[in-house]
Parts: C-alpha cells; sequence; structure tokens
C-alpha cells in the first residue's frame, strides 16, 4: 500500500500559547533536518498538523526516523484520494482487505475541514462504517479502544485515510529552549543526561576534556561516536575537544591527593562556563547522580559549583544506575560506554578522594595554581568539529510561509 503523506501531531505543543508558531517552526526545521536524504518531501505545517508530503518516498525508510525526532508525539501515514464517496469507499475497503485478519474490532474516525462536503464527520462516519460491514458482515464495531481505528480527514486538498498511530519521541523540539554544554566523558551517565536535555528542546554542544598521553586517542574516538549517537535526535553537534594535561599535572603535582578529584572538577566547570560564554550557550549540563561516586556527594557538587553562577542541568541526578541504564540501552549508547578506554577522571582518579571536601581547604589550594593562566592556554587549544549524521544546514525561511 503506497502512502501519499505523513500526518504529524505536535502533543505538549498544542499548550504554547503565542510562542506556538516558534516552536511549530523550529519542529519543521528538525523534521526536514531528519528527511533530509528524501528531498521530493514537502513539508506543510499549520497550528494543528504537519503535513509531510511524500510525492514518491518510501515511507518505511522515514517512519524510522520520525521516531527520534523530539516535540512529534504521534504520527500516522496515510493515503490521500479524491474527495469523493466512490473513492472513499474503494480506498477503505482495500485499507480493510489488507489489515483485517477475521478477529479485529474497528471503528471510523471522521474530521471534516472542508465543511463544502457532501457529508458531515458523523455522516462519515456511517457512510464508510456501512461500506466495511457490508464487505466483512462478521467484523464487530467497538467504540473505545478498537484494534482498527480507520481515520479519515476532508481537507481541501483531498480526502485523507489512515489507520496507523505511532508513538513519536515526545518532549520539545531540539533547539527551542537554547543551547547548553554538555560535559561528556566517556561513561554511560553523560550521553543519557544530552539525550534527556535535548528532550526538552536543548540544543547541545558538546565538550569533552582529553589528557594525552594520559588518555587515548581510541577513548577520544569513543566520546565522538558517544556523540554521534545523538545525532539521530537533533541534528549535527558540535564536539568541542579541550586539552586537560597540564592543568590535570599541575594540580597533581602541586596538591595533596584527597582533594585531586574536587579541584579537576572546579577546573571543569570554570572551563566549561566559559566555553559556554564563548559559544553563546545558557546553561551547563552533566551526568551527575547523586551518591553515584566521590565527585557526586552534595557536599561535593557544592563545594564543585561554587566555581559558577551559571546553571547546571543534571538530569539524571536522582535515577538510579539501573534506570540509566535502560535509558542507555534504548538510545543505543551502552555497549559504547562501557569499552574500556579511561577518560582523564578516571586515570588521574586518587585513591581515597575527599566526600566532604572543605571550601577552605579548595580555596587555599587553589592559590597555589596559576587558574588564569592555565585556562588561557587550555582555552587557546580547543579544537572544534562538528559530529553529524549526514544531515545538512536546514533554513528556517522555508517554513516561513507554513503557519
Amino acid at each position: 500500500m503506497q502512502y501519499t503523506e505523513i500526518m504529524v501531531r505536535y502533543g505538549e505543543l498544542s499548550t504554547k500559547g503565542k510562542n506556538r508558531r516558534s516552536f511549530i517552526m523550529q519542529l519543521a526545521q528538525n523534521v526536514r533536518g531528519a528527511s533530509v536524504d528524501f528531498p521530493a518531501i514537502k513539508i506543510h505545517a499549520d497550528r494543528d498538523r504537519m503535513h509531510l508530503i511524500l510525492n514518491g518516498e518510501d515511507s518505511t525508510q522515514i517512519i524510522p526516523k520520525l521516531t527520534k525526532v523530539f516535540g512529534i508525539q504521534t504520527f500516522s501515514p496515510s493515503i490521500r484520494v479524491e474527495k469523493d464517496t466512490v473513492a472513499l469507499k474503494a480506498t477503505t475497503e482495500e485499507i480493510m482487505e489488507t489489515i483485517y485478519t477475521g478477529k479485529e474490532t474497528f471503528k471510523v474516525t471522521a474530521k471534516r475541514s472542508d465543511h463544502f462536503f457532501e457529508l458531515d464527520s458523523h455522516g462519515i462516519q456511517q457512510f464508510l462504517g456501512k461500506v466495511v460491514v457490508d464487505r466483512f458482515p462478521n467484523i464487530k464495531v467497538q467504540m473505545k479502544h478498537p484494534d482498527i481505528n480507520l481515520r479519515v480527514e476532508i481537507r481541501r486538498d483531498g480526502a485523507y485515510l489512515s489507520y496507523e498511530t505511532i508513538k513519536g519521541a515526545g518532549g520539545l523540539p531540539v533547539g527551542s529552549s537554547g543551547k547548553g554544554m554538555l560535559m561528556l566523558s566517556g561513561g554511560i551517565d553523560s550521553p543519557v543526561a544530552g539525550y534527556l536535555s535535548m528532550k526538552r528542546g536543548v540544543e547541545i554542544e558538546a565538550v569533552h576534556f582529553a589528557s594525552p598521553p594520559y588518555t587515548s586517542d581510541q577513548a577520544l574516538q569513543k566520546a565522538k561516536e558517544l556523540t554521534e549517537k545523538l545525532t539521530p535526535y537533533g541534528g549535527s553537534i558540535e564536539f568541542i575537544e579541550v586539552p586537560f594535561t597540564e592543568i590535570q599535572e599541575e594540580i597533581k603535582q602541586h596538591t595533596p591527593q584527597g582533594y585531586w578529584m574536587t579541584l579537576t572538577r572546579r577546573m571543569m566547570l570554570r572551563i566549561t562556563d566559559a566555553i559556554r560564554e564563548l559559544r553563546n550557550g545558557l546553561v551547563i549540563i552533566n551526568g551527575e547522580s547523586l551518591g553515584q561516586v566521590a565527585s557526586q556527594t552534595l557536599h561535593s557538587m557544592v563545594a564543585i559549583n561554587e566555581v559558577t553562577s551559571t546553571p547546571i542541568i543534571r538530569p539524571v541526578a536522582t535515577m538510579d544506575k539501573t534506570e540509566i541504564i535502560e535509558l542507555a540501552e534504548k538510545i543505543d549508547t551502552f555497549e559504547l560506554a562501557i569499552q574500556p578506554f579511561e577518560d582523564c577522571c578516571t586515570i588521574f582518579a586518587p585513591p581515597q578522594p575527599k566526600t566532604r571536601p572543605k571550601m577552605v581547604k579548595v580555596l587555599e589550594l587553589e592559590k597555589r595554581l596559576d587558574i588564569d593562566g592555565m585556562m588561557a592556554r587550555c582555552l587557546e587549544g580547543l579544537k572544534i568539529e562538528v559530529i553529524s549524521a549526514a544531515q545538512s544546514e536546514i533554513q528556517v525561511e522555508e517554513f516561513a510561509d507554513l503557519l
């Protein structure tokens, strides 16, 4: 059965009031990015629905990509026919002959936006319901939770029939909430934190700290591959490699072991905040999970957080490790994350880190370090790379006349 369009329902976007237009335009841009390999598709976005006119493109290739676009609640592949009862009858019979096995219940749900059509919504439901019963006399009608819900929409340009409702990713369109810097290690938690932030509309840039020769090229490549795993949900992502060797060596040389972790994390946060400012980000995102390791106790978080007033989003802070792993498996980052390439946090981890660092002591120890000089040299050595899932730059103007 050849589908002619895919109808997208917005879900949460319908509550956005005066900002609704900008959210829908962002979603249209993201859908265009997800379907960039299918250039014949045309996108029409209105206040209530979005319509992807397929123009012969293969719907089976497009549907899996749409399931990962945040901002879509559900969508339905549809068949367009002429607006007359003969065409509606023939297509309804064709659909039911394809999907009805003799066991399913059904109902017809009709919506008529073209009020010049000869039947109203109730009349369409009665007419097509009779078509189905005449064709399959033993079929049963069920108004609540039927096995088959045949949906019919009468619009100005034609009649559209669908029977499948596919769940979307939900959330808000990536980019609609602004930009955040994701502190991306090579572990399980930070990619999940990035995914959850993107689901709330945050465009992310990945900040990864590398300490060669202590960290390997494989560890760096692993971080880039983890970033790539997130691109289906929001398009290409800027990957920022931070040279961190000098800073870690200085901390190790001039401060006691127990405070290495606290001082290292404070420097990471300072640098990430400086990068955020340079790149016009609004927030910092990390994968801290409360109590999981020494740096993630409340006392450590307070001591580390002291270096910035920028909001820090911690999407997995209250989640159990098993919950985080389940999400990592869902987004296909888990197997990659557990590969044994150590990041700069683990190779310099002290045997007995302070879980309740004293702020007075932290500030005293930092006086031994050339913080401003190290940060300046570090920021001069940033390497920025675009990690892409073969998506192209899309201009918002393409959709400006659709709303």
